[in-house]
């Protein structure tokens, strides 16, 4: 489970921006609802939870009554099939993001506002929504299957820890986003002290090269998933086994208690059934 567990850190990587360059971002467009109010930069994230929300609300009450049609499975669709639509959603998130930094420096220059940090920009903050929402259907799909999977695959015994593998994926997956900023501010720094993420100029950065480098490296740990999603093995049925003696009459008396726990087959497979024969 470890592997496949440690595989979501880098889509909470690319989630972690939300809260930092895409609210940067955020805080140079125009962000006016009416001529007296507009929107602040950091309630930006409402788009994610609504895109969340709603594509939990369309997975369960129509996603999975379609799938089922085809797989057989209770769920649709397994735990490793749904984290792998949030990680191909997320890499879409971060590629789309890029391309909207390219459209907002343009707009930038165009105006001649190339160094006014601190001037808006006058292009609709609403070009920011498609990646926010990109990002919180990823969420639906990925981070729950993830927490399923933990839950689900984990020995009886070790479900609490198994969750708290949870957690600790998604810290993890933060603090590797301060490594990768670090890491691209030393690696991108010029003579002149300039570098793609410039902390008073989002306008001179190149935040575009930043987006697409989390792009590639959740194109590489997608390949990484698929590998790990082959090879594993669902926890199988267990079954377990008490006796009942009644020695008073002479008669000898063996129950079986049954405890089904939820399966995932490897490979496409409609039904599972288990049968207890008759024993003396």
């Amino acid at each position: 489970m470890g592997p496949i567990g440690a595989s979501g850190i880098l889509l909470i990587t690319a989630y972690a921006q939300q809260g930092t360059f895409s609210l940067q971002q955020a805080k140079t467009m125009n962000r006016h609802l009416t001529e007296s109010f507009q929107i602040p930069a950091g309630s930006m994230s409402v788009f994610t939870t609504v895109a969340m929300l709603s594509t939990i609300v369309f997975y369960d009450r129509v996603f999975v009554k379609i799938a089922r049609k085809f797989t057989g499975l209770e769920r649709g669709i397994t735990f490793l099939h749904r984290m792998g639509i949030g990680f191909v959603i997320s890499i879409v998130a971060t590629l789309v993001a890029g391309f909207v930094e390219i459209k907002r420096k343009r707009v930038a220059i165009d105006h001649g506002l190339l160094d006014k940090p601190h001037t808006m920009v006058p292009i609709s903050f609403l070009w920011l929504v498609p990646q926010y929402s990109l990002h919180g259907i990823a969420e639906a799909f990925m981070s729950i299957g993830h927490l399923e999977f933990f839950y689900d695959q984990a020995p009886e015994s070790m479900r609490s820890t198994a969750t708290a593998l949870f957690w600790m994926a998604i810290s993890i997956g933060n603090y590797v986003s301060t490594l990768l900023v670090t890491l691209v501010h030393r690696f991108s720094a010029k003579p002149d002290g300039s570098n793609w993420l410039p902390d008073n100029n989002l306008n001179r950065g190149r935040l575009e090269y930043f987006y697409w480098v989390i792009t590639v490296l959740q194109a590489v740990n997608l390949v990484y998933y698929l590998w790990c999603a082959k090879i594993y093995t669902y926890k199988p049925v267990q079954v377990h086994h008490s006796k009942e003696e009644n020695t008073k009459e002479g008669n000898e008396t063996i129950t079986f208690e049954l405890s089904c726990f939820q399966f995932q087959p490897h490979r496409k497979t409609s039904l599972v059934s288990v049968t207890v024969m008759g024993c003396r």
